[in-house]
């Protein structure tokens, strides 16, 4: 019999199996072969710079990588989830080259560390500091090698204290994470909603929720605490003694203090982010994609901010964020902190620092880094 008179094999369940069992079978033999040139990698960095010098995490490189995967990919998974896929790849290979400690802003089960792991994935070692200060100290001190803090919310504005700690601080900015706020209203298994009369949360995530809380539980009383992890443990602690109390927290507190979720994204706004920075000790070469950040002390004269501005328009660099804080140093002086697309190494951008550098009294470069991926 021809070829073209056979007929193909109709896909049934079992086969259908047998297939997906042969391709995970492949995946898992090329992911571990990519773990072994990972190795292989770290140990030529280690013969080539020594223990002391080496650099094992290149953020530069991870996110050329990343939008690499995004470019090529054909479906049917999201060209996001693909990332995310291969970002915990990524970080599982890295942790054999050596683990890195992440600090971020706690405690555990924040949306800060929802966004370290959704940048570093989950094979480093996570260290919950009390403040934005601390996680800082922790990374200048070199007991952690990057740290992870707020510094913007798309509804709430910018996060003062985070801006404010780079004036004296000599840590770069090694890269972003944009990531989605979605609250979620949490209670512990055993608490039946219609008892519940207290909800916690942070304050932030209260006026975030306000709208939906006022609709659906206008009558239950609103806490403000600390963070909306600290929510999610009042929850569980008052769960285990019996006390109806529910807290607003997001997908990683519900699942570190056994939450369940009574209602999901209730947030105001869907589009609700919070943009998170990294923070670390060296400078990133560029990317191909970056964002670097400035803070720029003006000279108290008239027209001086316009000098400032105008540089940017008339070499065509694209300024993406301009912020004001209080210097400090003298009364009504400020600070500018300033965010535009391009390497600080690339021509125009150099070209509009030293202009900047000529016409501000201080200039202080906080990092170049690639725009975020995920």
């Amino acid at each position: 019999m021809s070829n073209s008179n056979k007929q193909s094999v109709p896909d049934t369940l079992p086969l259908l199996r047998d297939r997906i069992d042969s391709i995970d079978s492949q995946i898992q033999s090329l992911i571990n072969e990519r773990a072994r040139c990972a190795q292989k990698v770290a140990d030529v960095k280690l013969a080539e710079q020594g223990d002391e010098a080496v650099v094992f995490y290149r953020p530069e490189r991870e996110a050329q990588v990343l939008r690499r995967v995004m470019e090529r990919n054909e479906g049917p998974l999201g060209n996001e989830e693909m990332a995310k896929i291969f970002r915990q790849v990524m970080s599982s290979c890295l942790a054999l080259e050596k683990p890195m400690r992440i600090a971020f802003l706690g405690p555990e089960g924040t949306f800060t560390q929802q966004a370290a792991i959704k940048h570093f994935g989950k094979s480093v070692i996570s260290a919950p500091m009390a403040a934005i200060d601390e996680v800082f100290r922790e990374v200048e001190s070199g007991a952690a090698n990057y740290g992870v803090v707020p510094v913007e919310n798309s509804t709430e504005g910018v996060v003062n204290h985070t801006l404010d700690t780079f004036r004296d601080s000599r840590l770069k900015i090694c890269g972003e994470v944009e990531e989605r706020i979605h609250h979620h209203l949490l209670v512990s298994p055993n608490i039946n909603a219609d008892d519940v009369t207290h909800i916690y949360s942070h304050q932030q995530s209260l006026a975030q929720c306000r709208a939906w809380l006022d609709r659906y539980w206008p009558h239950v009383e609103r806490v403000a605490v600390s963070s909306n992890a600290e929510a999610a443990r009042l929850a569980a602690d008052a769960g285990r003694s019996g006390r109806a109390v529910a807290a607003i927290a997001g997908d990683v507190a519900c699942e570190l203090y056994g939450l369940i979720t009574l209602s999901a994204n209730i947030e105001d706004h869907p589009d609700n982010t919070t943009r998170f920075l990294i923070v670390g000790n060296q400078e990133v070469p560029a990317s191909g994609k970056d964002k670097t950040s400035l803070l720029v002390s003006a000279k108290n004269e008239p027209g001086a901010l316009y000098r400032l501005l105008e540089a940017f328009e008339r070499h065509k660099v694209d300024m993406t964020r301009l912020e004001t804080r209080p210097s400090l140093m003298s009364r009504w002086g400020y600070i500018f902190y300033i965010d535009f697309l391009g390497h600080h190494s690339d021509e125009q951008s150099a070209a509009v620092i030293n202009e900047l550098c000529e016409r501000a009294s201080e200039v202080k470069v906080l990092g170049s880094y690639p725009i975020a991926v995920l």
